[in-house]
């Protein structure tokens, strides 16, 4: 015979007497779930992180040299000795410019492809005729391979490509600039004063935070940003003839003007993928939000200005982090467009590829690939831990 069921019970609730139960099913749906992704975690932690700790041993040994490919190769562990070689040794002249220009590279994609790809997101946002035509034509170079898109641009800028030629259809001269061999540079600066060139550059970065961060939190901005950097700024000011040179002699690196050719591909070839980017996230913001914006009398430059940019700041930085990632890789399309021995058009993970498998040299080209992936670390550790921080918040 059924009992009456209390006043106030759900029926399908577990009852008070019944905490074990519930216990023993919660411990059993994590076994469950640990189970499911042991193997995953198994092959991540042998095939991503315990190569990465191989590759950081690696580094700190002298593996290289005429022995270097024997079966048994003699290593001997030497500890920082190829990084310090990197940065200050006689023989990284090659490996400090390929370092400049992929800063160059990272800084022009950014500003290129970000600013370019919000740039066409608006005018499609304005939904013209054929749009869908011209989504399709703007998002096609993000199918091409490097390797295709960079031939395809190296015989356009070849000093008698179409780039140089094409004024001459218009009746005017052709141009004999040398997109991807000049030997020119500009911003040249000596590397001997690197250290205080990068302490001049945490200053300038602290006030433009504190400043950017004025309006929301005035103490904390002057406390935390401005004061820090501006008190930088006057040491290394006053006391900078006190930072040690990083090399014995003068060395001048600068943005040659030969990787102009190369950052004119990599912009073509990801202004699209910014677009689509952006452009999803316009259709995303509510029809509602821009009539009402536009009843309070905001123009069009003012809705995107004020509004829609301002919340599309999760695919900005998502636009950043991933274009950042993908300048710290660029080998195949500069192999592609000016071959493996152009030193003005170097950058870091060719030359890796290079001193590993053409030089045999294992350690320094191990080290090179760690400077990349802390290099990649600085820009996407800081973004990982701010989405856990806006998780824990939720």
């Amino acid at each position: 015979m059924n009992q009456p069921r209390r006043a106030g019970s759900i029926p399908g609730a577990a009852r008070p007497d019944q905490p074990d139960l519930l216990m023993r099913e919660a411990s059993l749906d994590k076994l469950k779930a640990f189970l499911t992704l042991l193997p995953s975690m198994i092959l991540i932690g042998v095939f991503v992180y315990g190569f990465i700790g191989n590759t950081i041993w690696t580094s700190m040994t002298d593996w290289g040299g005429s022995g270097a490919m024997a079966l048994n190769p003699q290593k001997h562990f030497v500890g920082l000795e190829n990084y310090i070689d990197l940065f200050t040794g006689f023989l990284g002249g090659n490996f400090r410019q390929d370092l400049v220009n992929a800063v160059y590279y990272s800084v022009m994609l950014l500003a290129g492809a970000v600013g370019l790809g919000m740039f066409i997101a608006i005018l499609l946002d304005q939904k013209p005729k054929g749009e869908d035509l011209l989504r399709t034509i703007f998002l096609y170079p993000m199918s091409l391979s490097f390797i295709v898109s960079g031939t395809i641009w190296r015989w356009l800028l070849a000093p008698q490509g179409g780039v140089n030629v094409l004024p001459k259809y218009f009746g005017f001269k052709p141009l004999t600039f040398k997109w991807l061999s000049s030997q020119a540079a500009i911003l040249v600066f000596n590397w001997q004063d690197i250290l205080r060139i990068l302490a001049y550059i945490a200053a300038f970065i602290l006030i433009m935070v504190g400043v950017f961060l004025l309006r929301k939190d005035q103490g904390k901005a002057i406390k935390r940003w401005l004061i820090p950097g501006i008190v930088l700024g006057a040491l290394v000011w006053i006391f900078g003839g006190l930072i040690p040179d990083a090399l014995f002699m003068e060395e001048e690196h600068g943005f040659n003007l030969a990787t102009l050719g190369i950052i004119i591909a990599t912009i073509w070839q990801y202004s699209g993928y910014t677009m689509a980017l952006y452009l999803a996230g316009f259709n995303g913001i509510s029809q509602d939000l821009r009539d009402a914006a536009m009843l309070d009398g905001a123009s069009q430059v003012g809705y995107y200005r004020y509004v829609a940019i301002p919340m599309l700041k999760p695919i900005t930085i998502s636009a950043v982090i991933i274009l950042s990632h993908i300048s710290l890789k660029m080998f195949d399309l500069i192999f592609a467009m000016t071959g493996p021995d152009n030193a003005a058009t170097g950058h870091p993970a060719l030359n890796m590829y290079l001193t590993t498998f053409r030089g045999n040299e294992f350690s320094r080209g191990a080290a090179i690939a760690i400077v990349l992936f802390l290099i990649a670390a600085m820009f996407i550790v800081p973004y990982l831990v701010g989405q856990y921080r806006q998780q824990g918040r939720r």
